[in-house]
């Protein structure tokens, strides 16, 4: 019987292949946390695919429940030499049909200031404007493409070019009430603050294309308003927070006071008695409801401002995440679509 012979070299030969690949492994870590390290571009497209990942299940929800009876406008570009500066316009065929000019929802997305588009989320803009208003979707530049307040300027120029085209679609330019989920709840917030506060107008360097009278109010979902809490965040989310931080407005300082942008973002110090009626909303599962919507919440209701809430109790089941009211299959975002319409209805004047 023969036996088998060894292969000269052959451990050798697999030792220097694990040697090898070793030290490419070596090398790709360095190289990704040097990266990571000098610039928040690899850990802002990291949180994108996330978003990109988790959001995928709700959107073909809401894709089942989008209306027939809507009519868009898609991509239409609301500023010069901006690719990224597009809105879509949704409009029910009633409002078509009569050439009537319907109250109108502006709605800014979330997405971390890094994520995020409008038209992921624009079912739920057509189920919003089959309630029987004109809905407009925003695309606004993200986090490090371009910085703060790249995103500001963006939405009063879409502002502008939504009130040049009332006419054509179908709004009623005195009536706008701002809507916007989580960063663009943030982005809501702080723009209907510099529509009423000349002070802080002058601040941020932004001047309002829409007057107070005609913002007859906000719409704010899973928002962040206080940017103290959210900047010392602990954990994964803790770091991600402050790599969404860093691409949108260029600024890596290590401590919130190092970036006086981050002073201008947190609408809850710099809201007046003047800012509009407001409806407020979070789920009880969402981390940002405790420290973010019910405190924005109270400080508006301290100022005497006019503030609608929908929150639920903290031992709620099963309990509501961050951005609930887009899974439309369940009760609780039914409900919040239902009270966002009663709101609308109320500062339109249509009840």
């Amino acid at each position: 019987m023969s036996t088998p012979s060894k292969v000269p070299g052959a451990g050798h030969s697999w030792r220097r292949v694990f040697a090898v690949a070793s030290v490419l492994i070596i090398v790709m870590l360095v190289g990704l946390l040097v990266s990571l390290a000098l610039s928040p571009a690899p850990g802002a497209h990291l949180i994108r695919r996330v978003f990109q990942n988790n959001d995928r299940q709700i959107i073909e929800i809401l894709q089942t429940h989008e209306p027939d009876d809507v009519t868009s406008f898609l991509n239409e570009p609301y500023r010069v030499d901006d690719p990224d500066a597009l809105l879509d316009v949704h409009i029910p065929d009633s409002a078509i049909e009569s050439g009537e000019a319907l109250p109108t929802v502006v709605w800014t997305h979330g997405g971390a200031w890094v994520a995020g588009s409008k038209d992921e989320w624009a079912p739920y803009y057509m189920v919003l404007a089959s309630q029987g208003h004109t809905v407009v979707g925003i695309r606004y530049s993200l986090g490090p493409e371009q910085i703060y307040p790249t995103a500001l300027h963006q939405l009063n120029d879409a502002l502008v070019y939504i009130q040049e085209n009332a006419g054509r679609f179908h709004i009623d330019p005195g009536n706008i009430v701002l809507a916007g989920d989580s960063a663009g709840a943030q982005i809501t917030s702080q723009y209907a603050t510099i529509a009423t506060s000349p002070e802080f107008a002058n601040e941020v360097g932004v001047v309002s294309s829409l007057s107070p009278e005609h913002l007859k109010g906000v719409i704010l979902y899973c928002g962040i308003y206080d940017f103290v809490p959210y900047f010392n965040g602990t954990g994964l989310i803790g770091w991600g927070s402050r790599v969404s931080i860093w691409a949108y407005t260029g600024n890596r300082a290590r401590t919130f006071d190092r970036n006086p942008a981050l002073a201008q973002m947190s609408t809850i110090d710099h809201v007046t008695a003047e800012f509009p009626p407001a409806f407020i909303s979070g789920g009880n599962g969402d981390p940002l409801t405790p420290t973010q919507s019910k405190p924005l919440a109270a400080k508006l209701e301290g100022l005497g401002v006019d503030v609608t809430t929908l929150f639920f109790p903290d031992d709620h089941e099963p309990p509501q995440p961050h951005e609930f009211q887009f899974n439309l299959d369940t009760p609780e975002a039914q409900q919040a679509l239902d009270e966002s319409v009663n709101f609308l209805e109320q500062v339109f004047g249509e009840r």
